[in-house]
């Protein structure tokens, strides 16, 4: 009967490993898929709100919505300065026609993190919006 002694350490040592592997897949990759997620929300407001810095004496001109790219770029990049969070980067472009907003975020891993060289990724995201008028064609 003693023959059986330790056997179940053995399992212990062989599956936890396995098992806080797993775990951290689990935790991390759902980390990453809501950086991700977020960092595309956060580009797509960003490039709506840099969209919507219409040039009115443009517009009363010629009757175009044409966007005024530096209030376009400081709009965009406004917004994205006021989400809290791990932003780490921006970029905020913007033409008459057409406003394009990138942003990067960084994930603290929590279960993988422990392992060496797995202490943190980047997310990035990009979107970019244009003045749309009831006129357009869908």
């Amino acid at each position: 009967m003693t023959r059986d002694r330790g056997s179940v350490s053995l399992y212990v040592v062989l599956f936890t490993p396995a098992v806080l592997l797993l775990a951290g897949l689990l935790v991390d990759g759902g980390l990453a898929i809501h950086a991700r997620q977020r960092a595309a929300d956060m580009a797509e407001q960003a490039a709506r709100a840099g969209a919507n810095q219409i040039d009115e004496a443009s517009l009363r001109e010629t009757g175009k919505p044409l966007i005024d790219p530096d209030r376009a770029r400081s709009a965009a990049c406004a917004l994205v300065d006021e989400y809290e969070g791990n932003v780490t980067g921006k970029q905020c472009d913007a033409t008459q026609e057409e406003v394009e907003v990138t942003v990067e975020l960084t994930v603290d891993l929590q279960i993988l993190g422990i392992v060496p060289g797995f202490g943190s990724f980047s997310m990035r995201s990009s979107a970019s919006a244009e003045p749309v008028t009831g006129d357009d064609p869908q």
